[in-house]
C-alpha cells in the first residue's frame, strides 16, 4: 500500500491512459498459480492509477511501478477506512460495560433474595454476552429468512444495514442509561444518602435494560462489523480486515478515558461535576445524555457514508481461468495414467 501511494505521488503528472488494458498488471495465471485473484481497474480514487502506469523515461520504473490489483487493493482498504473511523465511538459506548456501568452496580444492592449472598458488580456483564447467544441464532434463523424474501439478499439485509441497526439500538441503549441513572438519582436524593457510603437499597437489577440492549446492539454491530472488514478487504489482506475491526476496540477504550477525564474536568471547574468518585453526587445521567447525542450524531454519520460505500466486486476472469487450468491439469493427468503400461 505505501509502494502504490509512494508511486502515485512520484508520478502526480504523468496522465491516466484512457484504456485501462494500458497500465501494468501480471497475466491472470500468475495469480491463479498462487490461489490470488486479479482485480479490474476502476475509475474510483483515479489518482492512484498512475501508480500503474508505465514510465518508462524515468531511471526508477521498476521500483515504482505497481499492478493494477495492487493500486485496487490499496483503493479497497483506503475505502473502509471512514466506515472504520465511525467504528471508534461505538467501541466508546460499549467500554462503558466494563466502567461505568459497574461503578454503578457498585453503588447499588448486590443480594440475590433473602441470603447474604452478594453479586460482584461485574457480573451483569454477563447478560451482554447472554443477550448476544440469543439474539444471534434467532437473527440468523428467522429474521434473515424473512427479509431474503422482500430484499432477495443472501444475508437478508446487507453488512451495513446490521451495523446501521446496532448503532441505532446503541442510542437507545445510552438513553436508557441515562434515564435509569435519572431515576436512582432521584431516589438517592429524595432519601438524603447523597453522602452515604453503603449501597443503596435498590437492587442492582434495575441496570438490566441497559446490559441487555447493549448485548442485542451487539449482535447486529459487532458481528456484522466483523465480517464486515473481513468480507471488504481485498483476498490477500483478509488479516488486515479482521485487524481492523479489532483495532477500533482498542481506540474506542482510549477515546471512552479521554473522553471521560476531559467531560469531568470540564464539568468540575464549571461547580457541577457530572463524574466524581461519588456518583451519588454526580451527574452521571447527563453523561449518559452526553453519549446518547454523540452516538446519534454517529450514527447519522456513518447512514450518510453507508449509502455511497460500493461493495468490493471481485473480477470472474480470474476464476473461469483458475477452472481452466484445472480442467487442462486434469486432462493432463488422465493421459499420462492412460499412457502407462498394462501390468
Amino acid at each position: 500500500m505505501g509502494k502504490v501511494v509512494g508511486a502515485a505521488v512520484r508520478k502526480w503528472r504523468v496522465p491516466v491512459p484512457a484504456d485501462a488494458k494500458e497500465l501494468h498488471e501480471l497475466e491472470l495465471e500468475a495469480y491463479t498459480k498462487r490461489r490470488k485473484f486479479r482485480m479490474d481497474s476502476t475509475d474510483t480514487m483515479r489518482f492512484l492509477n498512475k501508480a500503474a502506469v508505465k514510465d518508462e523515461s524515468s531511471s526508477a520504473a521498476t521500483w515504482s511501478l505497481c499492478t493494477v490489483t495492487q493500486v485496487e487493493e490499496t483503493k479497497q482498504i483506503v475505502k473502509v477506512l471512514p466506515i472504520l473511523a465511525t467504528m471508534f465511538v461505538p467501541c466508546t459506548l460499549i467500554a462503558q460495560t466494563n466502567t461505568l456501568f459497574v461503578k454503578q452496580g457498585t453503588t447499588m444492592d448486590r443480594h440475590m433474595g433473602p441470603s447474604s449472598f452478594q453479586i460482584p458488580p461485574a457480573s451483569l456483564g454477563a447478560f451482554v454476552t447472554l443477550t448476544m447467544l440469543v439474539a444471534i441464532p434467532i437473527y440468523d434463523l428467522v429474521f434473515v429468512r424473512a427479509a431474503r424474501r422482500f430484499t432477495g439478499n443472501p444475508r437478508g439485509i446487507t453488512l451495513l444495514t446490521r451495523m446501521g441497526i446496532g448503532l441505532a439500538i446503541q442510542v437507545l441503549t445510552m438513553a436508557t442509561a441515562s434515564v435509569i441513572e435519572n431515576r436512582r438519582l432521584t431516589f438517592v436524593r429524595s432519601h438524603g444518602l447523597v453522602e452515604t457510603k453503603v449501597p443503596l437499597p435498590l437492587t442492582i437489577f434495575v441496570l438490566l435494560p441497559q446490559y441487555v440492549l447493549m448485548g442485542l446492539a451487539d449482535a447486529f454491530l459487532v458481528a456484522g462489523k466483523i465480517e464486515f472488514f473481513y468480507d471488504q478487504a481485498p483476498e490477500s489482506m483478509k488479516s488486515l480486515g479482521t485487524a481492523l475491526s479489532l483495532t477500533a476496540y482498542g481506540v474506542g477504550n482510549i477515546f471512552s478515558s479521554f473522553l471521560l477525564s476531559l467531560v469531568s474536568r470540564v464539568t468540575r471547574e464549571r461547580g457541577n461535576p457530572w463524574v466524581t468518585n461519588n456518583l451519588n453526587a454526580s451527574h452521571l445521567d447527563y453523561y449518559y445524555a452526553f453519549l446518547t447525542v454523540l452516538a446519534a450524531v454517529n450514527c447519522v454519520v456513518f447512514t450518510v457514508l453507508a449509502r455511497r460505500y460500493r461493495y468490493r466486486v471481485e473480477s470472474t476472469e480470474t476464476i473461469d481461468v483458475d477452472m481452466d487450468i484445472k480442467m487442462q491439469q486434469w486432462k493432463a493427468d488422465e493421459k499420462s495414467h492412460s499412457d502407462l503400461p498394462m501390468a
